[in-house]
């Protein structure tokens, strides 16, 4: 075969993916309207614009307006459903029923498969915090105010509806993404693309990401920033091509990937997805990091399970409790997500880089485990089922140091390892680790035993059993070895001149 026809082939090959990538963009269903309907979005418009023209003019610029989408296709709803109520237009002479809450479910009407996506995903149960230790910190020891302004505002309120059918000032408004609407859905669209435009090119930026995930105890928008991706976005924003309708990694853009690039959008070969997680291969939330498979249930849910843990077959119903008699479509195993957000790398990378990035951040979860997590945790296990702590979370001290090396320190050590932030791998990662275990973490522990016993017998015991064994502990038992030092000394002189290191 000549050169010219194998370009041929690879161009037709090319196109023929370019083309399967824009499909998935396409996939927008626009129901068809009675003149009628459409009167009643005009009447919408117009009053809307006296009344609050911010909403009107953001909208004119979006697709939905020039697709003909208006208020009523979003607002609408039925007399007598939870959330809705009637509104009246006086001069028009119009009685509307409405609800302010727009969910999934409203959205589904054109984008149906993007819903179904969202609806298994970790954003959809976002508001499952509400529920966790997370959830018991904010609602006793915070306050409800607290929540309801903070946590709440990222993680999705319970949005409540009054006798009238309004939503309560308690809980709304909130686009908080795992939001649990009044019609019983979960989610909110208008999380990461912001009323009325609706823009995917705004959702694309790794600042709408940022408003949640940020802070001390998952700061991937800080994290970003200082990696060499964030530096070149940052640098090169205006060559990201943020509102091709496509917009393919590698071929729409090269200059640098957000957020989006690799949880959500597509590649050559691969579609769009909004389940967010369906590209993470460890979780870096608990206190120990796991790597996890998925499965895939024919009622459109979803959920994580732990590498160690036997996998169901697809066709099999799954009656243990998170598969709640589903009969399973679809397995992903923790390599087949890695593989998927590899592809996403390959745009711009080579095998050796990719390998490179995977190793050493399973390397640096694999010590926060190893080194920290695992002994610390087993120790606290000791402690409670001894009755040297409470099992109550959070009514001594030691268990707030504990939740803050996992829940803060721990987390962005992973997490800067996993996005490429040196700086929160280190200093506001392991450094801190290392640092509250050995000086705050191990010192409360002997103070619980002591208070108990009378001696420190039990805490010798405990750091015999669960640190002693562990390598990297060693300098704490027996100091710094004189062979470390020498080899540090040696590496300062080299770079400073003999005699610099004192």
């Amino acid at each position: 075969m000549d050169i010219m026809s194998l370009a041929r082939r690879g161009a037709l090959g090319l196109v023929g993916a370019l083309l399967a990538a824009a499909a998935a963009h396409a996939a927008v269903n626009l129901p068809k309207k009675s003149k009628a309907e459409i009167e009643d979005g005009k009447v919408c418009i117009e009053c809307h614009m006296k009344e609050s023209p911010g909403i009107v003019t953001e909208w004119r610029k979006s697709t939905h307006a020039k697709e003909k989408v208006d208020c009523m296709d979003c607002h609408k709803g039925k007399q007598g459903e939870k959330g809705v109520v009637q509104h009246e237009n006086n001069k028009a002479g119009k009685v509307f029923f409405v609800t302010t809450v727009v969910s999934p479910k409203a959205c589904a009407t054109c984008h149906e498969k993007e819903v179904k996506q969202q609806v298994g995903s970790h954003h959809a149960k976002a508001g499952q915090i509400l529920a966790s230790l997370d959830g018991i910190m904010g609602e006793v020891i915070g306050g409800p105010a607290a929540v309801n302004a903070g946590c709440r505002q990222c993680h999705g309120s319970e949005v409540k509806v009054d006798n009238s059918g309004e939503a309560t000032y308690e809980t709304w408004p909130n686009t908080g993404i795992g939001r649990l609407n009044p019609d019983g859905s979960r989610g909110s669209c208008s999380a990461c693309h912001a009323r009325h435009s609706f823009s995917s090119a705004q959702a694309r930026q790794p600042e709408t990401c940022g408003k949640c995930h940020l802070g001390p105890d998952h700061p991937q928008m800080e994290i970003y920033n200082e990696s060499k991706h964030g530096i070149i976005y940052n640098a090169k924003k205006e060559e990201m091509n943020l509102k091709s309708k496509k917009w393919v990694v590698g071929v729409d853009y090269t200059a640098a990937p957000t957020c989006a690039t690799c949880h959500m959008s597509a590649t050559k070969t691969q579609g769009v997805t909004h389940d967010v997680g369906e590209r993470i291969s460890w979780t870096l939330r608990p206190p120990i990091s796991t790597k996890l498979n998925m499965v895939r249930l024919d009622n459109g849910d979803e959920y994580d399970l732990a590498e160690s843990k036997p996998l169901p077959k697809v066709g099999d119903i799954d009656n243990s409790a998170q598969g709640k008699g589903g009969k399973v479509t679809e397995v992903l195993t923790w390599a087949d997500r890695r593989k998927k957000m590899t592809n996403v790398c390959f745009a711009c990378h080579s095998s050796n880089v990719i390998n490179g990035h995977y190793k050493q951040f399973d390397d640096v979860v694999d010590l926060y485990n190893d080194k920290f997590a695992k002994p610390v945790a087993a120790a606290m296990k000791e402690l409670t089922d001894k009755g040297y702590i409470t099992a109550a979370p959070f009514d001594e001290k030691i268990e707030w140091t504990w939740f803050e090396i996992w829940h803060h320190e721990g987390r962005r050590a992973r997490h800067g390892a996993s996005m490429m932030g040196p700086d929160y791998t280190w200093w506001h990662g392991i450094y801190e680790v290392a640092q509250n275990t050995y000086f705050k973490w191990i010192p409360e522990m002997r103070e619980v035993v002591r208070k108990k016993d009378g001696n420190e017998a039990f805490a010798d015991a405990l750091l015999e059993k669960h640190f002693k064994p562990i390598q990297g502990h060693e300098w704490y038992f027996k100091g710094i070895s004189k062979d470390a030092l020498e080899n540090v000394r040696k590496g300062f002189e080299e770079r400073y001149g003999k005699g610099s290191m004192k």
